[in-house]
């Protein structure tokens, strides 16, 4: 904006210097230096106000609060986002977009999360959401507006996410319409219903695929010891069916799994021991008689 200060309404030359002058030209010169003090005043304030500051004004505290205002043709350089520790652990945990884009949570009991306070309709938000998950039998369940991405995220069945280890997931929720549709994306884990062409596949957890084609060697939980009686979510699973498919471990079964589910068993030394499928969908299994 143009400013009100003029300082030509002064006149410097005034007055006169070995004359008399009239009080007049004294006067005007008073009043057009208060008025000229009076703008500078009022736009003082209002830069006060507005400007990104480097630092606090005396006797404020700093807020570069923008007000959604636009910036634009600008170089960012050394960027951060705050870094928030949710503090709810288990049941409803709500996630505050305003509160920062990097958030934390670690879990004692399965969570249902909810977002609040994202961008207005027409204005992209993104917040990432680090979960470290202590227990497997600890889920995670998303609100419903969390339709987009779901179709590739690993253990997702039916609004709810299922971990085969424990660990810290990272997931990067967005969205342009105020939170009415939110995309969700795995950072930390490989994509699931994926086709993937490779001479050798290798992984420590699960590689959840649709087609996996290869003409080397497909490893998986290579990092992972047999368990007794078999680990749900430790081993091939197969569908959006929770814990469908085959599994492994020493000694008879004893994992829950979906009817159908196939274990292979490690110490398996008999036609009656060896394999075995499940019959209910939780705890029961019958061996497979095989051929000596």
């Amino acid at each position: 904006m143009a400013s009100n200060i003029n300082p030509n309404d002064i006149d410097g030359a005034y007055p006169v210097a070995g004359q008399d002058n009239n009080s007049q030209g004294f006067r005007d010169n008073f009043t057009n230096t208060k008025t000229n003090f009076q703008a500078a005043a009022i736009e003082i304030t209002d830069l006060q106000s507005k400007s990104v500051l480097k630092g606090a004004l005396t006797g404020t505290t700093l807020d570069n609060n923008m007000n959604n205002g636009t910036i634009y043709a600008v170089n960012l350089n050394d960027v951060s986002s705050t870094r928030i520790a949710v503090t709810a652990t288990a049941g409803v945990v709500t996630i505050n977009y305003a509160s920062g884009q990097y958030q934390t949570v670690s879990t004692t009991d399965s969570i249902t999360f909810g977002f609040i306070n994202f961008p207005a309709s027409g204005f992209y938000g993104t917040v990432r959401l680090a979960i470290n998950i202590t227990n497997i039998a600890h889920t995670v369940t998303l609100p419903a507006a969390v339709t987009q991405g779901i179709g590739v995220i690993q253990g997702y069945n039916s609004g709810t996410i299922t971990f085969a280890a424990t660990g810290i997931y990272v997931f990067e929720f967005s969205t342009s319409d105020g939170g009415s549709t939110i995309t969700i994306e795995d950072l930390s884990r490989p994509l699931a219903n994926a086709t993937v062409t490779a001479t050798t596949i290798s992984a420590s957890g699960n590689v959840i695929a649709g087609n996996v084609i290869t003409a080397g060697t497909v490893a998986l939980l290579t990092g992972t010891a047999v368990p007794v009686g078999g680990t749900a979510g430790a081993g091939i699973r197969l569908s959006s069916t929770a814990n469908l498919g085959v599994f492994f471990g020493s000694g008879a079964p004893s994992l829950t799994a979906a009817q159908g589910s196939l274990y292979l068993r490690t110490d398996g030394s008999t036609t009656a021991t060896r394999l075995y499928v499940n019959t209910n969908g939780t705890t029961a299994w019958t061996s497979v008689t095989t051929a000596s």
